[in-house]
């Protein structure tokens, strides 16, 4: 059974959301500010959250910055369609995805699903899947570790997924489209843009220069590829 926390500050949304999801058999814990749900997150397993970006005490981009500080746990934005700015500030602040309202009950669906597979899969530790190494980067799909010339580096499960396909496939270009479908195992209606940002967050974490990329690069008008040095 998968732990879900839903954070909004309005009630009727939070009520929208348990409707939704209680059906699949999730166990629901709810919080209506940011403060409330790291403190949930801080005592409960949690394995994905639901967030507002507007929310009085912490929002939600404050929050998803102090929850990356000590977990990759799915977080899905709740924005409306107004606060794209808002929901761009949130992605680059570590959140794997968004969904905006008003909702609609097959979308919140798949996007929550999309991300604990991809979560689940992480977790899990198949006992023959090989390392991946370019360059400098290495990939052990076996513990999940993914280091950069030697060095650590903690990667949101959209962010694994993501240069995990890459690697999986260098030289192979990308467009948005075929990445989105790929990543988050769904047709790609609207939200590609979620995949820009994700990759400049990739390429922080894995470039020396992010301006200037070493590994993971973009190839105007067609997509994004990875190769070695």
């Amino acid at each position: 059974m998968y732990n879900i926390l839903i954070c909004d500050d309005q009630a009727d949304i939070v009520n929208a959301l348990k409707i939704y999801l209680a059906p699949e058999g999730y166990q629901l814990f709810e919080a209506y500010n940011g403060r409330e749900a790291l403190d949930i997150v801080s005592r409960e397993d949690i394995h994905l959250i639901l967030l507002d970006i507007m929310m009085p005490v912490l929002d939600g981009i404050a929050a998803t910055r102090k929850i990356r500080e000590v977990s990759n746990v799915p977080i899905i934005f709740l924005t409306a369609k107004s606060e794209t700015g808002d929901m761009v500030n949130g992605l680059n602040a570590g959140a794997d995805d968004y969904i905006t309202k008003p909702f609609v009950p097959a979308e919140v669906l798949a996007r929550v699903r999309s991300q604990l597979r991809r979560y689940a899969s992480l977790g899990s530790r198949p006992a023959e899947e090989a390392t991946l190494t370019i360059g400098g980067i290495c990939l052990d799909d076996r513990t999940k570790a993914v280091t950069v010339d030697g060095v650590d580096v903690s990667l949101t499960p959209t962010e694994y997924s993501i240069l995990k396909l890459l690697m999986n496939n260098p030289g192979k270009v990308y467009s948005t489209k075929a990445l989105y479908e790929a990543v988050w195992q769904e047709t790609a209606l609207g939200a590609e843009g979620a995949v820009a940002v994700h990759i400049r967050h990739l390429r922080e974490k894995i470039e020396i220069n992010p301006s200037d990329p070493r590994y993971l690069k973009v190839i105007w008008g067609q997509g994004y590829k990875l190769e070695g040095e």
